[in-house]
């Protein structure tokens, strides 16, 4: 059975840093493309990095890039989200998926979702 269970999120002032996890069980990440989403209130879910199943491409949704850094642990099987310079914006439960189709752009996941971390930034 394939698991991913993110963790780290919490409330944190705006200009400051969270590091995300994402754990996961059940098959080789390094094989699958996998990324990491989120969804505000009333919003839809959004593609926020995602890396291709090869791990050759990367992609960030613009009103992140320059700050936050999406990374693996292939010895830990862990899957990280570094967030930096954290804007109110930003505010949203971040899921991480894993799988055959990763699309942040589309945000359509062929595979495994996580159940989401709270992520909060105060102005």
């Amino acid at each position: 059975e394939v698991t991913l269970v993110e963790s780290g999120g919490g409330l944190v002032q705006a200009g400051g840093s969270l590091r995300l996890s994402c754990g996961a069980s059940g098959f080789v990440f390094d094989d699958f493309a996998i990324g990491w989403f989120r969804q505000a209130p009333g919003e839809e879910r959004q593609g926020v990095s995602c890396i291709n199943d090869s791990g050759d491409t990367t992609y960030y949704t613009d009103s992140v890039k320059g700050r936050f850094a999406i990374s693996t642990n292939n010895a830990r099987n862990t899957i990280y989200l570094e967030m930096n310079n954290l804007k109110p914006e930003d505010t949203a439960v971040y899921y991480c998926a894993a799988g055959a189709v990763v699309d942040c752009r589309s945000a359509y996941v062929l595979g495994s979702w996580g159940r989401g971390t709270q992520v909060t930034v105060s102005s």
